[in-house]
């Protein structure tokens, strides 16, 4: 399988880009009970998503069924990625009641289950772990049925860090690669590859009974041989759920979309992830890292 699928992708695309997107990235336009309460409820405790914040296009599916991803830390990363659609600078100093708040909603809503991400900040000690932790203790003392992911930053690597989170019980532990190798100084230029795979070593050494995951967007450049090397190199350090997605570009300040990948092909690349042995591989177009979360959840076997 690995072997046809090389030859479906090239790293450019043959033909110029649509002037529209395709029609199997069109979704409908959020508005649903769900999505106007946790709206709302964002609002009045001054938190943010990154539902919101990354311009996520399942954004009323998500909320529909009662999962969300909340970006905890501010709103302002350190780092400058080409492909994000959050704001980068130097953020404000830290709010230290905000895990309270995000624990207050997620009890409020009666979320099955809640995706804690942050910008990256590189600027704190410990690159905000404390406040992780702080926030899935402050879930699971409010809500003990929600189950827990956590997005995180790389943390540069800290392994005080990651064990940090980790002894604090999440049920997933996530860290997106984002991209292959060759791209990360263009596309991920604080990131390191190298890294990223050293991460998913520590925290299995440290909690090997927390599933790992991460996800990889599509269309910035990349070979089909890479992704899938990268798909193998990921299953060598015992990543457990995997994504993949497409890169839809949020400006004309961020890097230039490369080609849009068809559902067939995010369908031949879930096959050979299935093959590599991840418990859940979710590959499609509109796919995100929290894209159907609360499935994944059960499929890890958590």
């Amino acid at each position: 399988m690995a072997e046809q699928l090389v030859q479906i992708m090239g790293r450019h695309r043959r033909e110029a880009l649509p002037e529209r997107k395709p029609s199997w990235l069109k979704v409908k336009a959020p508005g649903g009970a769900n999505y106007v309460r946790l709206k709302q409820m964002m609002q009045e405790l001054d938190l943010h998503t990154v539902c919101q914040e990354a311009h996520c296009p399942n954004i009323g599916e998500c909320w529909e069924h009662g999962t969300a991803t909340f970006m905890i830390l501010g709103d302002v990363c350190t780092r400058n990625c080409a492909y994000c659609a959050v704001s980068h600078g130097r953020p404000p100093k830290y709010d230290i009641e905000e895990p309270s708040r995000v624990g207050q909603a997620i009890a409020e809503l009666n979320l099955r289950h809640a995706v804690i991400t942050s910008v990256d900040r590189d600027d704190l000690p410990d690159f905000g772990a404390f406040i992780f932790a702080e926030t899935i203790r402050q879930i699971h003392q409010r809500l003990p049925g929600c189950s827990i992911e956590v997005l995180v930053p790389d943390f540069q690597g800290n392994e005080d860090s990651i064990r940090t989170v980790l002894e604090a019980r999440p049920d997933i532990y996530n860290h997106n690669t984002e991209t292959v190798p060759r791209l990360y100084k263009k596309a991920r230029p604080g990131g390191r590859y190298e890294r990223l795979l050293e991460i998913f070593r520590i925290a299995k050494r440290i909690a090997p009974d927390i599933p790992t995951k991460t996800g990889i967007i599509l269309g910035l450049g990349e070979t089909n041989e890479e992704v899938v090397e990268v798909m193998k190199e990921l299953r060598s350090v015992d990543v457990d759920i995997l994504t993949l997605g497409q890169y839809l570009r949020p400006s004309d300040g961020h890097i230039a979309l490369d080609r849009y990948v068809t559902p067939e092909e995010f369908r031949e690349l879930y096959l050979v992830g299935m093959q590599l042995g991840f418990k859940h591989v979710e590959s499609g177009p509109l796919v995100r890292s929290s894209y159907h979360a609360w499935e994944q959840v059960q499929a890890a076997g958590v």
